[in-house]
């Protein structure tokens, strides 16, 4: 297997098991404003605000920006807190630290969101940059966030890189970036969703991830 030197984490379901807190505020937010919960609530797990309140939720451009806006509210004050990090993950990344690897965060949740969970965890000392999503909506897409990651980091060869995420998402974004992923299974993301994608690589748990880039 290829060595990799600069390694791209996803935040959501990779890091922390954030699903309780976006889920909560999900449901807040659609009670709000009189819809429906779609049948299939598990699918907001991972892509941005935007795409999942239009796509899942049949909203308007109007109606897109006004859940955003409830949903953020929430989650500022409450649904950042219903959140928990993956049992092994410091372990993970303490090991992956002491091999001489860089740490990058590259997240579709907003980046002030991001230091502030980060931080709350005691993760973020392991990581050089932590980039996300800006809040006024813009560099929302997963492939938009790398490359600002990358920018902020003064990476400009892809070689060595790899990121790490849990959702398609994270692979397709890796994908127009020119850089391969390894997909994660104790997040959101099924393995046939995963390979069905392109994985170039999958891990089961922290600890195998961690073995993998250490030992390729």
């Amino acid at each position: 297997m290829h060595s990799y030197n600069t390694l791209i984490f996803d935040l959501d379901g990779t890091l922390t098991d954030s699903a309780p807190g976006i889920l909560n505020c999900y449901r807040h937010t659609l009670s709000v404003m009189g819809f429906d919960e779609p049948d299939n609530i598990m699918s907001v797990l991972g892509p941005p605000l935007y795409d999942s309140f239009a796509q899942l939720c049949g909203m308007n451009e109007a109606q897109v920006n006004e859940a955003v806006r409830i949903y953020r509210t929430r989650y500022a004050d409450t649904g950042l807190y219903e959140n928990n990090v993956y049992s092994g993950i410091p372990e993970m990344l303490r090991q992956l630290k002491n091999n001489g690897k860089r740490l990058l965060v590259a997240t579709s949740k907003p980046e002030v969101f991001a230091i502030k969970i980060l931080e709350r965890f005691r993760l973020a000392e392991y990581f050089d940059v932590i980039g996300g999503a800006d809040i006024n909506g813009s560099r929302n897409e997963k492939c938009e966030v790398i490359e600002y990651v990358l920018d902020r980091a003064g990476i400009s060869d892809r070689n060595g890189i790899l990121m790490i995420g849990d959702r398609y998402h994270d692979i397709n974004g890796a994908k127009k970036c020119g850089v391969p992923c390894m997909a994660v299974l104790w997040g959101y993301g099924s393995y046939e969703e995963l390979t069905q994608h392109g994985a170039e690589i999958i891990a089961n748990t922290p600890q195998e991830a961690a073995d993998i880039i250490i030992n390729p």
